[in-house]
């Protein structure tokens, strides 16, 4: 009789494998697919409108119209909530001290009103405050990169905000 050696077969770490890499891929490439669907990213090569950013017609406020109206060169009503420029100090319209500061401030509150209209914008919170001692909500008021106040300041219609109000009165 002849004698018969039984022959074993040797299997490698990574022949075991091999049928499951393909499936791994797809799954990885599916997963990534998904993910995109989900969250609405397109390859259309278009930005994607951004949620913080607001964009709305302003006006000047008056006895009508109290919802997306500009109050004075520091103050104006988004969505009908009162919103105070929190860097910036403006001078006054009602209540001014002297004819100069109700000239530069409504100066302040036109020019305020055009760089709201330009485009879209977005609030910022202000340091560890959220409303003023009035109820006003205290943003600073971005658009790209850069404070509208900043804008205001630089044309000489607000100055930099210090804590308390000073004259704008010689």
């Amino acid at each position: 009789m002849p004698l018969t050696i039984p022959v074993m077969r040797i299997v490698t770490p990574y022949r075991r494998f091999e049928n499951v890499l393909p499936n791994l891929w797809l799954l990885l490439f599916a997963a990534v697919i998904g993910a995109a669907g989900y969250y609405g990213f397109s390859y259309s090569g278009a930005a994607l409108p951004r949620p913080d950013l607001k964009n709305e017609r302003f006006g000047t406020c008056g006895y009508v119209s109290r919802n997306n109206c500009v109050i004075d060169g520091d103050t104006f009503v988004f969505s009908g909530e009162k919103i105070r420029i929190a860097d910036i100090d403006a001078p006054e319209t009602g209540g001014a001290k002297c004819a100069s500061e109700a000239k530069l401030g409504a100066r302040a509150t036109k020019r305020l009103r055009e760089l709201l209209n330009q485009g879209p914008f977005e609030l910022r919170n202000y340091q560890s405050r959220d409303r003023d001692q009035y109820g006003r909500k205290l943003r600073v008021v971005m658009r790209d990169g850069r404070s509208v106040g900043d804008t205001l300041i630089t044309e000489g219609l607000a100055r930099r905000w210090n804590g308390k109000r000073n004259p704008w009165c010689a």
